[in-house]
């Protein structure tokens, strides 16, 4: 055990709203240990968006984890001094990948944010988050007024008047302005009137689909994909009516509410296992998929939900692995069309998930399939980054937009909704022969 169990990087007030243990490669470890598992090799450079774009080793993987490890040792008392190290991060876990240590590099520069003064503390972050949280009705009325604001053209209008600058919330404006479309229908009502997904009536099933934010509020054409393909290929299966999965909560700071989402996803995971014995949750944004799978991390400290979180962790499937490539049947896109394939960043470098998705791609696209240079470089969505770090995130995005272009292709597939979004702004800007499709409305048009 480290001495430096207690750190410096906070005091015992803000314990709740840290993690004091990081669930690791090499097992588990304090935070501390788990920084200094980083020996300053430089491998992570080579993979690290930021460094490649900027050569500055203060924005690289070793450049943060070396500033989170001075400050949990008390030798910078200043935490504005590393804010652009952690701000800049976008938590795309290449560094990890390459590092032969195998560093949490995104899990440890989270923790650099939390230590930040009124991180996560602001008006947005805690009206959304509560509202998921504890009143997803209001919140579901409220950003749908939005989206019919958008519909008729008032968002924007605002971001014209300068409004979201003058709220303080700046980025709000670039957001609606990236949103092409405004559902005002969202996928759990949908899916609610599925008689064939309710469990009652059922003895087992083989899947429980979860859907996650993105796929709920802004893209239900994919969550309605997955079902089917889910239906078609794997037989029964339920919809848990699940609550957000808690990484939006995690990733800005608000820490225990993501333990909430956590534990109300693991209860609802138990009832219906109750119910209807084993089968495994299917979720369908690789961010999302990736998140739920740490769920143990956040109990590291507490016996009863610790066990419950891994078993739900353990059940969870991204729909990127959930298709067996050796079932699946269907017609090849049309002649002359070119399709590749980007690697989302929690499917590659925070799940594994690789060569699944493309066995299944290849099979169904043959010739038409094209491997994408750097496939597994990030897009620069990641999450709001497109709208907090826009110059960087820009950057990031350009040199993903020139591979794309590189291939000639038509599709680009991807397994995130942030890399839909984020994927089909730049092309529409830099190369609108090509879109971005959901690897779930691709194969399911292809199956039909």
């Amino acid at each position: 055990m480290s001495k430096y169990e207690i750190n410096e990087l906070y005091d015992h007030t803000q314990e709740p709203f840290h993690l004091k243990h990081l669930l690791t490669d090499l097992g588990e470890r304090t935070l501390y240990d788990a920084a200094v598992q980083c020996n300053r090799c430089g491998y992570c450079e080579t993979a690290c968006p930021t460094y490649m774009l900027t050569g500055r080793e203060t924005i690289s993987a070793r450049g943060r984890n070396q500033f989170l490890r001075l400050l949990i040792e008390g030798k910078i008392r200043d935490t504005a001094s590393s804010e652009e190290a952690f701000s800049t991060c976008l938590l795309c876990g290449a560094c990890s990948s390459v590092c032969y240590a195998k560093v949490p590099t995104p899990d440890l520069v989270l923790e650099g944010r939390r230590s930040r003064n009124g991180y996560g503390q602001g008006f947005a972050a805690r009206l959304g988050v509560n509202l998921l949280l504890n009143n997803r009705g209001l919140f579901e009325l409220l950003l749908k007024a939005g989206f019919l604001l958008k519909r008729m053209g008032l968002a924007s209008l605002a971001g014209k008047l300068g409004l979201y600058s003058f709220i303080g919330m700046p980025a709000l404006g670039s957001a609606q302005d990236s949103l092409t479309r405004a559902p005002l229908r969202f996928l759990r009502e949908i899916l609610h009137k599925d008689a064939a997904l309710k469990p009652e009536g059922k003895k087992e099933i083989s899947w429980a689909y979860f859907a996650p934010c993105g796929p709920n509020y802004v893209y239900p054409e994919t969550g309605l994909a997955t079902v089917a393909l889910l239906k078609r290929f794997l037989g029964e299966g339920v919809f848990t009516d699940n609550f957000c999965c808690g990484l939006i909560a995690y990733n800005y700071g608000r820490i225990t509410e993501a333990r909430e989402f956590a534990k109300k996803n693991i209860l609802r995971f138990e009832e219906l296992k109750g119910v209807l014995g084993d089968f495994t949750i299917v979720g369908d944004c690789s961010s999302c998929a990736a998140f739920m799978k740490s769920y143990e991390q956040l109990f590291t400290g507490d016996e009863d939900w610790r066990p419950r979180a891994r078993a739900f962790a353990d059940a969870v499937k991204d729909i990127l692995e959930a298709l067996p490539a050796d079932k699946i049947k269907g017609r090849s896109p049309a002649e002359g069309e070119i399709v590749t394939y980007h690697d989302s960043c929690r499917a590659a470098h925070g799940q594994g998930l690789r060569s699944q998705p493309r066995a299944a791609l290849k099979k169904l696209a043959a010739g038409s399939f094209v491997e994408l240079p750097e496939s597994d470089w990030c897009c620069g969505g990641a999450g709001a980054y497109a709208f907090t770090q826009p110059a960087l995130s820009e950057k990031v995005s350009d040199r993903k937009i020139r591979n794309i272009a590189s291939t000639r292709a038509g599709t680009v597939i991807v397994g995130a909704t942030s890399c839909l979004l984020q994927i089909n702004a730049g092309l529409r800007e830099k190369y609108p022969s090509a879109k971005a499709v959901h690897y779930s409305v691709f194969m399911d048009n292809l199956t039909k």
